[in-house]
């Protein structure tokens, strides 16, 4: 356990963006993961819009320092490729 005052106020700040940054990780996996079932089941137009809302979260995520900006890209990167790949099948 922390002893000196700076540590617990770390420990509080700590904490605070934790939560702050689950819920755009959390986001954008629930995104990701709806994209991913919905090219499985071959809606590709709602898997299209599902995608969209994906990129857009993953772009806030690492527009906050949440993720990495590379992470992200290559997130929507494998994403497309997905889709692109159920369209030409």
């Amino acid at each position: 356990m922390a002893n000196t005052k700076s540590a617990k106020k770390r420990i509080r700040q700590n904490l605070k963006r934790r939560e702050h940054n689950r819920r755009y990780t959390a986001a954008a996996r629930t995104y990701v993961t709806k994209t991913r079932a919905l090219i499985e089941e071959g809606k590709l137009d709602e898997a299209e819009q599902a995608m969209r809302m994906a990129a857009s979260t993953l772009d806030k995520a690492a527009g906050k320092g949440v993720i990495h900006k590379g992470n992200a890209s290559r997130r929507k990167s494998r994403l497309a490729q997905a889709l692109a790949k159920a369209r030409a099948a």
